[in-house]
């Protein structure tokens, strides 16, 4: 895969003009393909591309998309933070700590979540494209890094149900980036604020809660 499908210097005309690179759903199909043992994550680094910032943000979003047990958002959002600093810092290169790059997902377990994920992304990438993309150069980079930062800390967050929106949200602005589509941007932030909307609602209805009961008891 191509280095720059995210995170390149050009824009969108540069882009257009280079040989279309794999599309991320091919990535996923031939790592999921050729798994005959447990798939690292610096395996899955290495496929996608050591700037592939964009392809990372689709992939660890979509782990938090998977119902999972409480708290368990609190360590997988780790990887959105993690990546989504860099973009606003303005690496030019992904870093990961030897203790998630080292972590590694069971081939079984890949392709259960390969077979329920690629056929979406599939459907997905069919409709989006480069077009409308408003930023110059690496500019989309930060703007949707700090976005995805935001959203990040809210997936982290211990609020019932509500990593789903957040995550759900970086997914797209992660595709958004890697075809520099600037509907799909607009959708993805569109739920990036009703995600924020959301967790602001639950954290003051449990605020409010907390306040009646102590009142009724003290």
């Amino acid at each position: 895969m191509r280095a720059d499908i995210a995170g390149s210097g050009d824009g969108e005309f540069g882009s257009a003009r280079r040989r279309r690179p794999r599309r991320l759903s091919q990535v996923f199909s031939e790592l999921s393909r050729e798994a005959r043992g447990p798939v690292s994550i610096a395996t899955i680094r290495d496929a996608l591309g050591d700037r592939s910032f964009a392809a990372l943000l689709f992939f660890f979003a979509v782990i938090n998309l998977i119902p999972l047990p409480p708290g368990a958002s609190a360590f997988l959002g780790v990887p959105l933070l993690i990546v989504s600093a860099q973009m606003v810092y303005g690496s030019k290169r992904v870093w990961l700590p030897r203790i998630l790059v080292n972590r590694t997902i069971s081939a079984e377990t890949f392709r259960s979540l390969m077979e329920r994920v690629i056929p979406r992304l599939i459907r997905i990438e069919r409709l989006i494209r480069p077009r409308y993309w408003p930023f110059w150069r690496r500019r989309g980079d930060r703007v949707i890094g700090i976005i995805a930062l935001v959203m990040a800390i809210s997936v982290t967050l211990p609020i019932p149900l509500g990593n789903w929106l957040p995550a759900f949200s970086t997914a797209l602005l992660g595709l958004s980036l890697s075809e520099r589509d600037g509907i799909l941007f607009a959708l993805g932030s569109i739920v990036g604020v009703a995600a924020m909307a959301v967790v602001a609602f639950v954290i003051g209805a449990t605020g409010t809660l907390i306040h009646a009961v102590a009142g009724w008891l003290f």
